[in-house]
């Protein structure tokens, strides 16, 4: 076993070695044999840690065997984590705010979120979540809301554990409110996923989408439901969902209330993603390539393009195309140095064009300033 094999090869190696069929890998990890065969020839690719570790686990293998030279990079470094997991871990009110106050700071940490500041929301979220815990009678919309936020920037930072925690909370705070308890799923979905658990993902974004009728809410839950369907195998229930997305997209108004960015560019971008997560690398970039001059695009939100993006070179690693990675690659940290930097997924892109030995410029200049070369 060489340290250049890649890494579909090893899974199959060790799955032998286990004495399994990939039916039975496949079952272990909740995917489909499908799925199984594709990582194993090379055809989809393994760039999402979490999955690397299941697949050791259910290996009985360290992740390290499996990974060779394709080595996780350093985690992003962004200070503020631990605050954040105290603050999780408290459970007594701790603020005196008035509830337009805490409003005006959620609103602000949102925005600031949505600009892939994260560095700063991570600083404000320890006393945020105090404020909106402390306020008199409980604002459940408001708390449902830090939470969320919270969830979400922990899952960029490559902290889905502690994102899951964050979004199992603002389940519980929505309590019976089918609308808060349908934006809280969202952040299940989105922690599930990273965490590698599409299929439990599926289950909770599309069981809370049946419960509400809130278009953005509905939608956005549909959308994440095909993500994780793709991420399952599945390319039928993946279009069936996001087809239904689609048609509450046309029909519902350009109102956001719960931050969700939902809309027909929104079900456009998910399917390239969808096409990343199924493999289907050329599909992803016919997609994509058309997607991103759509009217609407550079209205979306920084930190929304720039994510879309690192998956988007994903796309085009799947092809072989690391120019065209790269190219997009740069792109995202244009739009959003933050999401592109700190995040583990897009270090891991990084790493793989760097390896590949025909990084531009403006690729060695990132994997220098995220320690990939020194």
């Amino acid at each position: 076993m060489t340290r250049d094999e890649p890494i579909g090869r090893r899974v199959a190696r060790w799955r032998v070695r286990r004495r399994m069929t990939q039916q039975m890998l496949a079952d272990r990890l909740g995917k489909s044999k499908s799925w199984v065969d594709k990582v194993e020839r090379g055809v989809r690719s393994l760039d999402r840690y979490s999955v690397i570790q299941e697949i050791a686990e259910v290996l009985r293998v360290d992740p390290a065997v499996l990974l060779g030279q394709h080595r996780p990079p350093p985690t992003s470094g962004l200070d503020g984590v631990d605050g954040i997991r105290a603050a999780l871990a408290r459970f007594e009110a701790g603020g005196t705010a008035s509830a337009d106050e805490v409003g005006r700071h959620v609103a602000h940490a949102w925005l600031t979120y949505q600009h892939a500041h994260y560095a700063q929301v991570v600083r404000a979220l320890p006393g945020l979540l105090d404020a909106a815990r402390g306020l008199p009678g409980g604002d459940r919309e408001l708390l449902v809301q830090v939470y969320r936020i919270t969830a979400s920037v922990l899952v960029k930072l490559g902290e889905a554990d502690l994102g899951w925690l964050a979004a199992d909370r603002a389940m519980a705070v929505a309590g019976g409110d089918p609308v808060l308890a349908g934006a809280a799923a969202l952040s299940v979905g989105q922690a599930l996923r990273a965490l590698g658990r599409d299929r439990l993902a599926l289950a909770a974004t599309v069981a809370a989408a049946h419960q509400v009728a809130q278009p953005g809410v509905r939608g956005a839950l549909l959308l994440q439901g095909g993500l994780a369907a793709a991420g399952c195998g599945d390319p039928c229930q993946a279009d069936e969902l996001i087809d239904w997305a689609a048609d509450i997209a046309e029909s519902s108004g350009a109102c956001d209330p719960h931050r969700t960015c939902f809309g027909p560019l929104a079900v456009d971008l998910a399917r390239v993603v969808a096409a990343v997560e199924l493999g289907e690398g050329d599909e992803a970039v016919c997609r994509h390539e058309r997607v991103v001059r759509r009217e609407g695009w550079r209205r979306l939100p920084a930190e929304y393009r720039a994510a879309y993006l690192v998956d988007a070179a994903r796309a085009y690693l799947q092809l072989g195309d690391l120019t065209g990675a790269g190219r997009v690659l740069v792109d995202a940290d244009r739009v959003a140095p933050a999401e592109v930097r700190c995040r583990p997924v897009a270090r891991t892109v990084i790493a793989e064009i760097a390896r590949g030995g025909l990084a531009g410029v403006g690729v060695t200049r990132l994997a220098t300033l995220v320690g990939l070369i020194r």
